[in-house]
């Protein structure tokens, strides 16, 4: 389904999933966290991710109310992205969704190093 299909439902799930709906948008909440990152940093930290498709993605996210895109006038152009509260509201979410697949997954990926964008101990984990 269409993110302009799924924006036509009244349901909160569905605009929730249709603002999360891509693989890259959650690791890119989780990248930034609770600072400003310029768009090359984002690149660096998300090496898999090509930077048409962090930036397409980034102005989604941007329309969405997930993210601040702060421009500079200066030389050389700079552009700085940080999370709306909107955007730092997932945060705790998305580490229950860490802890959920942790928990639940096969014993051949536990400890995968793989997920170097995610310091467990820094975060504070909610229970609901």
């Amino acid at each position: 389904m269409k993110k302009n299909e799924m924006m036509q439902y009244s349901c909160p799930l569905g605009k929730a999933m249709s603002a999360l709906g891509s693989k890259w948008k959650p690791i890119i909440v989780l990248v930034i966290k609770d600072r400003k990152l310029r768009f090359g940093e984002l690149a660096v930290r998300i090496h898999v991710i090509s930077r048409k498709v962090l930036t397409d993605q980034l102005r989604e996210m941007e329309s969405d109310g997930l993210v601040i895109r702060e421009e500079f006038k200066e030389l050389p152009p700079r552009v700085e992205y940080s999370l709306t509260e909107k955007g730092l509201a997932l945060l705790p979410i998305l580490y229950l969704l860490e802890e959920w697949e942790a928990t639940y997954q096969s014993k051949e990926f536990q400890g995968d190093k793989n997920c170097n964008f995610l310091n467990k101990k820094a975060h504070k984990i909610v229970k609901v």
